[in-house]
């Protein structure tokens, strides 16, 4: 299991950063007071970033004129960037999208963990995900838990 020193280790999925980064939303906000707080850490690996800049990067979001400077920088400043371990995730936290297994497969080797997503397949592991002992859940139902952010 991958330890951050952090208490509180959020995942963030690249909808999610978006939301927060780009769209701006609303909703965002007591995760945004919460990293500004410190009582929570966004940890995150290279195939993580490399994922949102790609996104990012491939003009769909040109509508909203997405600042990729500040961006990466946010990034760089508020994600503590770890080395996933190679170590199998269980056959039953096995995302149906590729492409979201490296944000379970890291939730999954963190201590305590919760992984925010919007994302249906990711968020239809959230039984099995607190039956290996990390949350998976919306920034909407992460806020208003009724225990400490995390």
């Amino acid at each position: 299991m991958l330890t951050t020193d952090l208490p509180l280790p959020l995942v963030l999925d690249t909808n999610v950063v978006l939301d927060w980064l780009v769209f701006r939303n609303p909703a965002c906000a007591p995760l945004v007071e919460a990293l500004e707080a410190g009582h929570v850490r966004w940890v995150s690996t290279a195939a993580m970033r490399d994922e949102l800049m790609h996104v990012l990067g491939r003009g769909t979001l040109a509508a909203w004129q997405p600042d990729l400077e500040v961006i990466a920088g946010a990034h760089r400043q508020r994600a503590r960037m770890v080395d996933a371990n190679d170590m199998p995730t269980p056959a039953r936290l096995r995302c149906t999208d590729p492409d979201d297994q490296k944000f379970i497969d890291l939730a999954a080797q963190l201590a305590n963990a919760c992984l925010l997503s919007r994302d249906r397949a990711v968020l239809r592991l959230g039984r099995r995900a607190r039956e290996a002992g990390f949350a998976i859940l919306t920034p909407e139902a992460w806020a208003t838990r009724p225990t400490p952010r995390g």
